[in-house]
């Protein structure tokens, strides 16, 4: 039977979500470590009539490096 790649994908932004949910519980412990990156400002195109906001930050945090592997694990079982 052929696995649904989309069920994979859904199930490893869930583990994201919960890992990093997980991470801000315990904010002074060791699952909370991590690493931001994106664009500290945001970029802005303004147009005259219309105003665009472009920004993008990621966290990644020892707890959602685990739910990531909790996904991928609970998704070969699945």
């Amino acid at each position: 039977m052929r696995k649904n790649n989309w069920a994979c994908f859904l199930l490893i932004l869930a583990g994201i979500v919960i890992g990093g949910f997980i991470g801000s519980l315990f904010p002074s412990t060791w699952l909370n470590y991590g690493q931001s990156f994106g664009l500290s400002s945001p970029l802005i195109l303004d147009l005259g009539i219309l105003c665009i906001t472009f920004g993008l930050s990621i966290k990644i945090t020892i707890a959602s490096i685990l739910g990531i592997a909790a996904a991928i694990v609970i998704y070969r079982f699945i």
